[in-house]
């Protein structure tokens, strides 16, 4: 167990694992967040609210002693990560079985597309895994997602720590493309007819970096569709900061998120927003 959950356990606050961070209420007393918006870094203790842009330490907070040769150890770690995932890439991992399964109503055909794979290793094992690509198409790092409900993270990162590119490349559609947060809600709407989506893992990795290499890559517009709750709203937001300037659409949900839009829907909603 961390440090930064052993302290949230001690102090009695409320937490979730979100992918690679901690999700908790906003540590400021000024906002009343109902849905937890702030993330927490499990190694590094350091916190932001994406909703009202709190920041900070958790250790600081508490004001608790806390190992900064860990903290450094683990900058470390991240730095290697970075610089070898920049390089040459990952490779699948050796012995991977490919699935071919139709978990939450996605096609086998689209988790082939996607190359989504099981494995016997620790990092894998009990999860539907995806490697994740650069615009270059190498590899640099795995999602995975659990399929059981059963272990202690929904989404876990290989390797820890890695830097996430938007993802996948696609073609723009009439000049757009889709933002969504999650890889299960871009799976989804390439699924039921949708090619133009990518996620960003979280709009925490959606900055004024990931909008240039959308420009670049021709995008001359973007629609977002979040989740249809304060948290989506508040995402929405963080992005149309990072994007001002750029046509920005936001698509607005009756209830739920992408992963659980039928297909009649998607096609919908590829005629209400494209013709």
């Amino acid at each position: 167990m961390s440090a930064v959950i052993e302290l949230l356990e001690e102090r009695g606050v409320y937490y979730r694992l979100s992918g690679k961070d901690i999700l908790i209420h906003c540590l400021n007393p000024d906002h009343d967040d109902r849905n937890p918006s702030m993330r927490i870094d499990k190694v590094l203790g350091v916190f932001h609210c994406f909703s009202c842009g709190h920041k900070g330490s958790l250790f600081k907070h508490y004001d608790v002693d806390y190992s900064e040769v860990d903290i450094r150890r683990e900058k470390l770690k991240r730095l290697i990560t970075d610089i070898r995932s920049s390089g040459v890439g990952l490779s699948m991992p050796k012995g991977y079985t490919p699935y071919i399964g139709n978990w939450r109503g996605i096609k086998p055909e689209t988790y082939r597309k996607f190359n989504a794979f099981r494995h016997h290793d620790n990092d894998f094992v009990g999860r539907i895994n995806f490697p994740i690509t650069s615009s270059s198409g190498r590899i640099v790092g795995f999602q995975g997602r659990d399929e059981s409900g059963t272990l202690n993270e929904k989404y876990k990162f290989y390797p820890p720590g890695v830097k996430l590119p938007l993802f996948p490349q696609v073609s723009p559609l009439q000049g757009r493309v889709i933002l969504v947060e999650g890889i299960f809600d871009m799976l989804n709407m390439h699924d039921k007819g949708l090619e133009n989506t990518i996620c960003c893992f979280g709009v925490k990795n959606f900055n004024k970096d990931k909008l240039s290499y959308l420009k670049i890559s021709g995008a001359v517009g973007l629609d977002l569709l979040f989740d249809a709750d304060d948290a989506g709203e508040a995402a929405a937001d963080h992005v149309k900061k990072v994007a001002e300037g750029f046509p920005v659409r936001v698509v607005s949900l009756r209830a739920g998120d992408p992963a659980e839009l039928s297909e009649k829907q998607v096609l919908g909603l590829r005629r209400k927003l494209y013709g």
